[in-house]
């Protein structure tokens, strides 16, 4: 397919390439990793800056989003993909393959940084939705900051960047810009900004953003927060570039697994569904009578549960549900249907 980047895409694209330091607070459905992609591919193979390209990514966005986005457009399909996903030992083989672009979950980053150790090969890095690295105490963030100082150029792509309050964004912006612009340390970043609001003895609870209020009605010490970073971020809500109604369909591929997968084929062919081949033992098979019920239930499998004769439900897998719960995680108390 044919790539053309809507203004803001292309501003996403540019951004990218013009700051070795680069945050895109991009609302879902704008486009982030097709915008990313672009950037990768021109610094790769027109301005020769980028020789290899970690992305860390939630698993199902790791596994499907990414390598299909290359696949889709055409001013992509050079760039080589591998999937760092899997066992260890499949994972060492995605990562010994030669390729441009390296894409592993989140829940591995700590395994490829102790697996590397000070020999970290990746010049690039890009973090599909940064907040999940929003902890600064979490193994995930101190395993990326060990090895920041070895990354020439680093991206953000997320659109719920603070989702408990601007806290969240201290470790978000450190692997940025290793504390050039809200300070080298938490501490730092809350002795300026915020106050504490609960506390026992010398162990505070909470913190607050400290009040002060200008006479357009600002927080000047939010306002102070984002100035600071606007120079490297870029932020864009969905209803300032998207002419949509007010309900925003997203449609989410997911392919089942291979084991449940021939069990719909089997399902399909014998109009049998063995229960005991999804794991339940002593439960009535599952018949569909003709064509029609058949195409019903098989619905519902696709779904994840199937009703019996007596109109009870049985789980036959959670595919979706697992990616409903990144989804939801994802967007932060946003509204999902």
């Amino acid at each position: 397919m044919k790539y053309v980047p809507h203004d803001y895409q292309a501003h996403a694209t540019q951004h990218i390439i013009d700051n070795p330091a680069a945050g895109l607070l991009l609302d879902m459905g704008l486009g982030k990793t097709v915008a990313t992609l672009t950037a990768i591919k021109d610094l790769m193979y027109n301005s020769c800056e980028v020789e290899k390209v970690l992305v860390i990514a939630p698993k199902r966005v790791a596994e499907d989003t990414w390598p299909k986005e290359v696949t889709k457009w055409d001013h992509l399909k050079n760039l080589r993909v591998s999937l760092v996903l899997g066992t260890p030992r499949q994972r060492i083989e995605a990562l010994r393959r030669k390729a441009d672009i390296y894409v592993i979950n989140r829940e591995n980053v700590v395994w490829l940084v102790t697996y590397f150790q000070s020999a970290f090969p990746f010049d690039m890095l890009v973090i599909d939705e940064s907040s999940s690295f929003k902890n600064y105490k979490s193994a995930r963030f101190k395993a990326l900051r060990s090895v920041r100082p070895g990354i020439n150029r680093v991206v953000n792509l997320t659109g719920t960047p603070t989702p408990n309050g601007l806290l969240d964004l201290w470790s978000q912006m450190y692997l940025l810009d290793r504390g050039q612009r809200l300070g080298k340390t938490i501490s730092q970043y809350r002795d300026e900004y915020f106050k504490p609001t609960r506390r026992k003895g010398h162990v505070i609870y909470e913190w607050a953003l400290l009040q002060g209020d200008d006479v357009t009605g600002e927080d000047i010490y939010e306002r102070r927060i984002y100035d600071k970073i606007s120079d490297i971020c870029i932020s864009m809500k969905s209803e300032d570039y998207l002419d949509l109604p007010d309900l925003l369909e997203i449609d989410v591929m997911i392919d089942l697994p291979a084991k449940d997968m021939q069990r719909y084929k089997d399902f399909e062919r014998d109009l049998v569904l063995c229960m005991e081949m999804v794991g339940l033992e002593n439960a009535e098979d599952i018949t569909a009578i003709n064509a029609t019920a058949l195409s019903n239930k098989l619905r519902q499998f696709a779904n994840g549960a199937v009703y019996d004769d007596e109109k009870n439900w049985k789980l036959v897998h959670n595919v979706k549900l697992a990616a409903l719960v990144e989804d939801v995680e994802d967007l932060n108390g946003k509204p999902i249907i």
